[in-house]
């Protein structure tokens, strides 16, 4: 799964070009790295969103194309 489809689908980031911008300016980190909004992630990645003065950090534990409200959490885990 694209990594902008996932910040949008796990609700991390509420519309997927909100997300999109954030890749582009280097405020989104996979396993360390920058990333680009096309990357593609898989179960077990790290990521680390920059949100102004507040870091976010998530473990990716399921990728699913749509989720319901209720199990969003189920998509990541906090770190």
């Amino acid at each position: 799964m694209r990594l902008d489809k996932f910040l949008k689908v796990s609700r991390l980031i509420k519309r997927r070009t909100i997300a999109k911008e954030a890749c582009d300016k280097g405020r989104v980190l996979v396993n360390g790295k920058v990333a680009k909004a096309g990357d593609i992630l898989k179960e077990g990645d790290k990521i680390e969103i920059k949100f102004g003065s507040k870091d976010v950090k998530v473990e990716v534990l399921s990728l699913k194309e749509h989720v319901l409200k209720d199990e969003v959490q189920s998509m990541y885990r906090l770190l």
